[in-house]
């Protein structure tokens, strides 16, 4: 699994994943329990990966779609 996305904005995450559903490359959203500890304010990012085989398909998506993933 590769990081693709590292970010504390939830509509960013939502526009990321459903992006990427809808071109077949699954994710998997790390740190999302994360916001119960710090009381959903959100202070720490959550992380959008993906399998190392879908990562140049994946990253381009996002790129190309006005996202900033992660090098």
């Amino acid at each position: 699994m590769k990081l693709l996305l590292s970010t504390t904005d939830p509509t960013e995450l939502a526009f990321a994943r459903a992006l990427l559903q809808g071109e077949g490359i699954a994710v998997f959203e790390m740190d999302v329990n994360m916001s119960v500890l710090e009381g959903s304010i959100g202070i720490f990012p959550r992380r959008l990966m993906v399998a190392d085989q879908h990562h140049t398909d994946a990253y381009v998506a996002l790129r190309d779609n006005g996202l900033e993933p992660v090098e």
